[in-house]
C-alpha cells in the first residue's frame, strides 16, 4: 500500500466516523509565543484543550507537520543513526472535544489497524497507564477493560509515567494515554524473545504506531493536577511509521515516504545507499548510510518550513531551520564528498511526492529550491574558511591534543561542527580535549538558558467562562472588566503580569504588526499597559504592576498617537505589495512582515535586486494609490472562499479559518487582521529608505509613512543647507560637490606619489641599519608613514637580498599598525611566519590581524605599546 494510499485512507475512515476533515496547520507557528514550530498534532488545537475557543466540530481528524529540534521534544540528534527517529514527520490525528472518550478512540484505533489495514493482529501490543499514587491518578482500569475485548492481557503493558501519562509542557492539559505498539521482527526472531519485553526498549522494530492521549486533567503552577471541566480525546499516529508496517519494511528509510529522495541522492553522489535487510555492512557503507538518512530527512524539514515562511537566519526559529540545512550539508562534505550545493536538487522530488497533499511545497518549489542552494553554497564556504583556520590551529599547536577552547572557537564562530574537527584532526594525527569543549558548550547552554528561562504562575480567575471580546476595530478606548490574571517572572524582563479584559480595544502583535500600548484608567490608579499579545486565543495584556483593586471598572486607553502611525505603515504595506506585483510582477508574494510606528519592513520573493528605477515607480505608485484617498473596505467574517473569489490575496504559512476579514483599498485586497487607515490620504506620503537582500529570492524594502517622513524630508533639507554652506553657498551646488571630488582625487593621486618617493628616499636610510642577528638581517622601527606607505617600503627593502625579517610601525592618525616581511628563504627554513608574528606583537598595541607567511600585518588602538612591540620583534629570530 503505497503512502499517498495510507494517508487517505486514514483520513476517510474517520471521515465516516463523523469526524472534519483539516488541513494541516503550518509548520511554523507565528502567533503562539510558547512554541517556535508545530510539534505535535495537538498543537493548533490548544486553544480548545484550554477552553478559550470553541472548535468547529467537536470531532476532526488531519494529518500535521510537525518538527521536533528544539526544546522538550529535541530529535535531531538522533536523526541519521537510527532508523525511525525524524525532524520533520507526520502526525496522524482524530480529535473529540468534549465528545466521544475512550470506548470509541480505542475501538476506532483498533478497527483501522485490524480491519481496513489488515495489520496482523499477533504483532501488537497495547499500553495504558499503571497510576501514580503520588498525584492522586489511579491504574486507567476503563482503558486496561475496553483492551481486553481486543487482545488477550499478556499483550496489555502497564506503563509509567514517562511512557503513559502525555503533558502539554510544565503546565495545561494532560492525562493519561494508550499507546499501541508493533512488532516487526521476522519470525524467528519473535519466537526467540518476546515483543512484550521490547515495547518502550528502543528497539528499532518494536515501535509505537498510535498514541490515544486521554485528557482529563490540568497540571497547574505548584506541579498539582486538577480535573478539566470536559474530557477530550487527542490522538497521533507515526505516518512514516505507519507506512514501514505496512510496506514490510524494517525502516522509515526503505517507505516510499523516502526512498525517491534517496534515489536522487545516489544518481546525484554515485554512492548506494543500503536498506535495513542488509546485514553485516562495512564502517565505510554505514557512515554513507548514515549520511544520506541526515540529508533526505533534513531537506523535508527545511524545504516545508521555507514554503510556510520561515527562512533561514541568524536567530529564533530561521536559526533552528539554517542549523537543521548545515547538518545536512555537513554530512554530505564528509561522508558523501560533495563538495558543492546538491540538496536543492532533492526539492523537486518532495514537490513531485508530497504535493498533491501540501500543495504548498509544489506552488513555493522555485523559492524553496533557491534558498536552499544559496545556504548550501554559503556554508560551503564557511566549511573552506573553517578547514583554513584549523590549519592554523594545528600549526599553532604545541602537542598533539588541541585545547577544547579553540575548537568550542571554531564551532560557536564559525559554525564549524565538532564531529567535522574531529575527523580532521584525526585525519592529521590530532586529536582535541573534548571534556573543554563540552564544558564550553554546557557554559553556552547555561547563559541561554538562564536568559530565556520563565517562571508562569497559574491564572487567578476573577470572572469564569469564556467572554473575551475584541472591540478594537471600532473603538480605541471602553469600559472593561478584568476576567483573569497571572505573573510571570523571566531573566529577560523581570517580572510582568498578564491582565486578560471581557472586551479589549487593544490589538495583539499579530500579522506583523506590533501589540497596542495604552492605560487602564479606574477611579483611583492608572495602569501602563506596555505590549499586548496573543496566546491560545486569549489576547494578554503585559503591566509592570497590577492594579491595587483588581475587580474594578477600568477605561482601556489605546495609546492613539502610536497607533495612528502604525496603522499608516500598515495600510502602506498593503499599497506597496500591489505596486511590487505591478511594477516586477504577479510572481512577488509577502514573505514577511514588521509594523510599527517607526516604520514598516517588507519581505518578497523576488529574483533580482530591485532597480533604482523600479523603485521610484513603486514609490509613485503607492503615492498615487494615496493621493487617491481610496476609501478602507472592511469585510469581517466573510467565508474565506467568497473572499478568494473577490480577488483577495492568501499569505502562504498563515492559518486562516472558515470566515475570514478581508481588507479592501481601490485594487488592493487582503485577508488581513491589523489595523489600518479609514482613508489612505491619512498616510499623507510614503517613501522607501532602503532595499536589499535577506535570502536567495527574497528581498526587503523597508519604508516610513506620515510623520516619518516629514521628518526624513526635514533632515535632508537640513543636511542639504549644511552642505551649501559649508561650500560658501554656492549656485550649483550639485556642480560644487563634484569638482570638490575631482579636485580630491588628484590631491589623494599626488599623496600617494609623494609617499611612494619618500618610501624610496628611507630605503636607502633603513638599509644601513640593518643588524645581522643568527644569520637574519633584523630591522625593528617606526617609520613616519601610513599603511599603504608601509607596505610599499617593506616590498622595497625585500628587494635589497636574502634572509630580511623586518617589522616597521606606523601611527597614521593616531591608529598603530605593525606590518611585518620576511624573505621567504627565512620562512622555508627557519619556519618563521609573518602573521604569527602580527598575532603576537598585535597584543601590545591592543588588537591583530594576519596575513601571508612572508607578509602580514595587524591593527591596533593603543599607539603606546608600539615601541614595546618593536623590542620584542627580536625575540623571534634569536
Amino acid at each position: 500500500m503505497k503512502s499517498q494510499d495510507i494517508r487517505k485512507a486514514y483520513l476517510q475512515f474517520f471521515e465516516s466516523k463523523g469526524h472534519l476533515i483539516v488541513p494541516s496547520a503550518p509548520i511554523v507557528l507565528k502567533d503562539d509565543p510558547t512554541l517556535m514550530f508545530n510539534n505535535s498534532g495537538m498543537a493548533q488545537f490548544k486553544e480548545f484543550f484550554l477552553g478559550n475557543g470553541t472548535p468547529k466540530s467537536p470531532r476532526i481528524a488531519d494529518t500535521q507537520k510537525c518538527l521536533r529540534v528544539s526544546g522538550k521534544h529535541n530529535d535531531l540528534e538522533d536523526v541519521g543513526f537510527d532508523t525511525y527517529h525524524h525532524t520533520m514527520f507526520e502526525m496522524l490525528g482524530n480529535w473529540s472535544f468534549g465528545d466521544y472518550f475512550k470506548k470509541e478512540a480505542l475501538a476506532w484505533a483498533w478497527e483501522f489497524l485490524t480491519e481496513v489495514l489488515k495489520l496482523d493482529k499477533d504483532r501488537l501490543y497495547v499500553s495504558v497507564f499503571e497510576g501514580n499514587p503520588a498525584e492522586n491518578v489511579p491504574f486507567d482500569q476503563e482503558a486496561f477493560d475496553i483492551w481486553k475485548q481486543y487482545v488477550s492481557e499478556d499483550r496489555i503493558i502497564l506503563g509509567n509515567k514517562k511512557d503513559n501519562f502525555w503533558e502539554m509542557g510544565d503546565q495545561g492539559p494532560c492525562g493519561p494515554c494508550s499507546e499501541i505498539h508493533i512488532d516487526l521482527r521476522t519470525d524467528a526472531e519473535r519466537a526467540a524473545v518476546s515483543g512484550r519485553s521490547l515495547v518502550n526498549a528502543d528497539h528499532p522494530q518494536v515501535v509505537e504506531i498510535w498514541n490515544n492521549v486521554f485528557m482529563e486533567f490540568n497540571r497547574k503552577a505548584d506541579g498539582s493536577l486538577e480535573k478539566l471541566p470536559a474530557q477530550h480525546v487527542d490522538t497521533g499516529m507515526g505516518f512514516e511509521r505507519l507506512c514501514m508496517a505496512m510496506q514490510n519494511v524494517t525502516s522509515n528509510y526503505d517507505t516510499d515516504v523516502f526512498t525517491p529522495l534517496i534515489a536522487k541522492v545516489e544518481e546525484i553522489t554515485g554512492l548506494k545507499y543500503t536498506s535495513n535487510e542488509v546485514k553485516n555492512i562495512s564502517e565505510e557503507q554505514n557512515k554513507t548510510n548514515i549520511a544520506i538518512r541526515v540529508i533526505v530527512d533534513h531537506v523535508r524539514a527545511v524545504a516545508f518550513a521555507i514554503a510556510d515562511g520561515q527562512l533561514p537566519s541568524n536567530g529564533g526559529a530561521g536559526y533552528v531551520i539554517r542549523r537543521i540545512l548545515r547538518r545536512a550539508i555537513r554530512y554530505g562534505f564528509t561522508f558523501l564528498n560533495t563538495k558543492e550545493p546538491f540538496i536543492n536538487k532533492l526539492v523537486s522530488v518532495l514537490a513531485d511526492q508530497m504535493g498533491d497533499f501540501f500543495p504548498e511545497i509544489k506552488s513555493q518549489q522555485q523559492l524553496v529550491t533557491n534558498v536552499i542552494r544559496e545556504e548550501e553554497s554559503s556554508f560551503l564556504r564557511t566549511l573552506e574558511q573553517g578547514l583554513q583556520l584549523l590549519d592554523k590551529v594545528v600549526a599553532e599547536a604545541s602537542d598533539k591534543e588541541i585545547k577544547g577552547e579553540k575548537v568550542f572557537e571554531l564551532y560557536d564562530t564559525f559554525g564549524f561542527p565538532k564531529d567535522l574537527t574531529a575527523l580532521i584532526l584525526k585525519e592529521k594525527g590530532y586529536s582535541f580535549n573534548e571534556s573543554e569543549f563540552d564544558a564550553e558548550l554546557q557554559k553556552q547552554k547555561d547563559r541561554s538558558r538562564a536568559a530565556s528561562e520563565v517562571s508562569t504562575e497559574d491564572w487567578q480567575v476573577l470572572i469564569p467562562g469564556n467572554v473575551e471580546t475584541f472591540v478594537g476595530y471600532d473603538q480605541t478606548e471602553n469600559e472593561v472588566k478584568i476576567t483573569r490574571i497571572r505573573k510571570v517572572d523571566s531573566k529577560k524582563d523581570g517580572v510582568l503580569y498578564q491582565i486578560v479584559l471581557d472586551n479589549t480595544p487593544f490589538y495583539p502583535e499579530g500579522g506583523g504588526q506590533v501589540g497596542d500600548k495604552g492605560t487602564l484608567v479606574s477611579a483611583n490608579e492608572t495602569i501602563a499597559i506596555i505590549d499586548t499579545k496573543k496566546e491560545n486565543n486569549l489576547i494578554l495584556h503585559f503591566a509592570k504592576q497590577l492594579p491595587e483593586n483588581v475587580n474594578a471598572t477600568f477605561m482601556a486607553k489605546v495609546n492613539t498617537d502610536l497607533r495612528t502611525s502604525t496603522s499608516k505603515n500598515h495600510s502602506a504595506t498593503h499599497l506597496m505589495h500591489l505596486a511590487l506585483r505591478t511594477v516586477l510582477g504577479t510572481h512577488v508574494e509577502q514573505k514577511g512582515s514588521l509594523v510599527n510606528p517607526n516604520y514598516l519592513r517588507f519581505d518578497f520573493s523576488h529574483f533580482s535586486k530591485v532597480t533604482d528605477e523600479e523603485l521610484r515607480q513603486v514609490e509613485a505608485s503607492v503615492n498615487a494609490q494615496i493621493e487617491a484617498q481610496l476609501q478602507l473596505g472592511e469585510y469581517r467574517n466573510i467565508p474565506i472562499q467568497e473572499a478568494l473569489t473577490k480577488g483577495a490575496m492568501a499569505l502562504f504559512g498563515e492559518k486562516y479559518g472558515d470566515t475570514v476579514r478581508m481588507i479592501e483599498f481601490g485594487d488592493s485586497k487582503e485577508l488581513c487582521g491589523g489595523i489600518h487607515v479609514k482613508n489612505t490620504a491619512e498616510i499623507w506620503h510614503f517613501k522607501i529608505v532602503s532595499e536589499g537582500a535577506v535570502a536567495a529570492g527574497i528581498r526587503r524594502i523597508e519604508a516610513i509613512t506620515g510623520e516619518a517622513v516629514k521628518d526624513f524630508f526635514a533632515q535632508q533639507e537640513n543636511a542639504l543647507a549644511s552642505i551649501k554652506e559649508t561650500l560658501k553657498n554656492p549656485q550649483d551646488t550639485l556642480k560644487a560637490v563634484v569638482s570638490l571630488q575631482d579636485e580630491n582625487a588628484k590631491l589623494k593621486k599626488q599623496i600617494e606619489q609623494l609617499l611612494k618617493e619618500k618610501a624610496k628616499n628611507l630605503k636607502g636610510e633603513l638599509a644601513s641599519q640593518l643588524q645581522e642577528i643568527n644569520g637574519v638581517k633584523f630591522l625593528a622601527t617606526q617609520v613616519d608613514l601610513n599603511a599603504e606607505g608601509a607596505k610599499d617600503l617593506a616590498y622595497e627593502l625585500g628587494n635589497l637580498g636574502t634572509n630580511l625579517f623586518l617589522v616597521l610601525a606606523t601611527a597614521d592618525e593616531d591608529k598603530p599598525m605593525l606590518t611585518c616581511y620576511i624573505s621567504k628563504e627565512l620562512v622555508a627554513e627557519k619556519n618563521l611566519n609573518a602573521g604569527q608574528v602580527v598575532r603576537e606583537l598585535g597584543k601590545y598595541i591592543q588588537g591583530g590581524g594576519g596575513g601571508q607567511p612572508f607578509f602580514a600585518t595587524a591593527g591596533g588602538k593603543n599607539v603606546a605599546g608600539i615601541q614595546e612591540a618593536l623590542t620584542k620583534a627580536v625575540d623571534f629570530v634569536k
